[in-house]
């Protein structure tokens, strides 16, 4: 047998009997932690030969006591680390959560009043396709850029004839609380210009992005995933309690 096994049934033995199922469970954490990856809290099982080899260099010249005492202060710096990083998770996640819904909230500032398509004629005689659109800006920063989605449909046809994301650039801005409204020239070539289009179609149009005057995105914080969503719900039920934020 080898020394290190002797070394442990030695201290195990020098123990009182209705202690050493909680010496045995503490030589195994203490063996186990030299692994890397390993959950201390759902310690595996492992043979006499390997929990000596692994845990001797930790017990050298402990007793019984004492190696059960250094494994709970292994088990309690691991849940505190573990609450630590919860709880900086639910803080991210929260952030998240809130400056998406800021941004969709002052996104929503920007609103589309009215949205219309249909087909002109140009002086040319040539079919011209045309969204008329007017916008209000309630938003305190003057915008430049419109990223819209635009879905045109008709009754009797289950496929859009337009499912499409486009860019319209307001040539002077427009600046917070006015209104202004333009024609637009879609190109005639593309699927806005598809002669096959009927006059009872229903244009939808959504918004989905703002740029400001420097062309840079306004408001544009993404929501969580569904994966981001679910361990946020997980970590507020345990620690929902619990203030995450602290002074600098």
């Amino acid at each position: 047998m080898p020394a290190a096994v002797v070394s442990v049934e030695k201290v195990r033995d020098s123990l009182p009997t209705y202690k050493r199922d909680e010496f045995d469970q503490a030589l195994t954490i203490i063996a186990m932690s030299s692994f890397s990856g390993i959950d201390l809290l759902n310690a595996r099982r492992m043979n006499a030969a390997e929990v000596a080899e692994s845990a001797n260099a930790y017990m050298h010249g402990l007793t019984g006591d004492e190696i059960i005492e250094r494994a709970d202060r292994m088990l309690r710096e691991r849940r505190a680390r573990e609450r630590e990083q919860a709880l900086q998770t639910l803080d991210r996640l929260e952030n998240k959560q809130a400056n998406a819904t800021y941004d969709q909230q002052q996104r929503a500032q920007v609103r589309l009043e009215n949205a219309d398509y249909y087909i002109s004629t140009s002086p040319y005689g040539a079919f011209e396709p045309v969204i008329d659109l007017q916008v209000t800006n309630n938003s305190d920063q003057v915008i430049s850029e419109l990223l819209l989605h635009g879905v045109l449909t008709s009754p009797d046809r289950e496929t859009p004839w337009v499912d499409e994301t486009f860019y319209y650039v307001i040539a002077d801005g427009l600046a917070p609380g006015e209104t202004d409204q333009w024609s637009l020239a879609p190109n005639r070539f593309g699927p806005w210009g598809n002669n096959q289009i009927p006059r009872d179609t229903k244009l939808t149009l959504t918004l989905q992005g703002v740029n400001d005057v420097q062309g840079n995105p306004l408001w544009n914080s993404p929501p969580l995933s569904e994966n981001e969503t679910a361990k946020l719900e997980a970590l507020r039920a345990e620690y929902g309690g619990v203030n995450t934020h602290t002074d600098n």
